[in-house]
């Protein structure tokens, strides 16, 4: 199995959750490199992978799906520039962990895990996605693992419908129904997640939807009767939301399976790393139990 790991999710989640008076040399913030480092490190000493790799997003302006809706994700704030800073500090360390690190300046870490779940999918390896992004539920087959690493749930293939009530395949197709806030995606107005799934598990995708729409009317739904015609008002705007909400898998990473594999942590560049970055005596046990582990 290989571990990949949606980074931006838990650096967020550090730089959030974690006091900011943790500085480096220079007087910067660190507590997101910490919280990131020690959820690592974590991570691969409790599930060992021989495979893993660390996606982090890059700028949203590049972003090819910012060009097709120059709407999207508009809603959030820039990143402050300690942010920014930590993120390159937390990329820096995924290198000196011994960890494949992608990033890309038109694609997503969704889609370079998406890339990378085919790839491995292709040489029978099964795919464990440390996130805690429910887009990433798109990806999951038979096998698969969608795991928030920290949480006590653990979601396979099949816990999938029963968790967000649609299947994994249609998942894409149910976002660009419902509109994702978070991503300023707009849906169908009424079309709300109850309705969005019970049309998934009626038709199976949005192509066989907008392929019957008569048939909607007969579905035991409430405001069935007015629903087709407001998919068909939103029809363009529902297929631009699934440009969005589809994770792409073909993306031209340039690495083979090898590549993937875990290898030893660096320890004189980690711990030059902690130095500059005041991080004291735990991480670096931490870094030198990593390095004792088989790669």
């Amino acid at each position: 199995m290989i571990f990949l790991v949606d980074a931006s999710v838990y650096v967020f989640r550090a730089w959030h959750s974690m006091l900011p008076d943790m500085r480096d040399r220079d007087g910067n913030p660190v507590h997101a490199v910490f919280g990131f480092a020690r959820f690592l490190g974590d991570l691969i000493e409790r599930v060992r992978p021989s495979h893993i790799a660390v996606a982090f997003d890059q700028r949203r302006a590049s972003s090819y799906r910012n060009r097709i809706y120059p709407a999207y994700k508009a809603n959030r704030e820039r990143a402050p520039a300690d942010l920014v800073l930590q993120f390159e500090r937390c990329r820096e360390l995924c290198r000196h962990l011994g960890l494949a690190v992608f990033v890309d300046p038109e694609y997503e870490a969704d889609d370079i895990i998406g890339t990378l779940a085919k790839l491995m999918r292709e040489q029978g390896v099964r795919s464990a996605f440390i996130t805690r992004d429910k887009d990433l539920a798109q990806l999951m087959r038979d096998g698969d693992l969608f795991w928030d690493f920290g949480a006590r749930e653990q979601f396979g293939y099949h816990d999938i419908e029963r968790h967000f009530g649609v299947a994994p395949e249609r998942f894409a197709d149910y976002l660009a129904l419902t509109g994702d806030e978070v991503d300023n995606i707009p849906g169908v107005p009424g079309v709300g997640h109850r309705t969005a799934a019970s049309l998934m598990k009626a038709f199976g995708s949005l192509d066989e939807v907008y392929g019957d729409l008569a048939r909607v009317a007969r579905l035991n739904l409430r405001g069935a009767g007015t629903l087709g015609a407001r998919l068909t008002e939103h029809r363009d705007s529902v297929y631009l939301a699934r440009q969005l909400t589809r994770i792409a898998c073909d993306l031209r990473l340039g690495v083979e399976p090898l590549g993937l594999k875990r290898r030893v942590p660096d320890m004189p560049a980690l711990s030059g790393l902690y130095d500059q970055l005041g991080f004291g005596p735990f991480l670096r046990r931490q870094g030198e139990r990593l390095a004792q582990l088989p790669a």
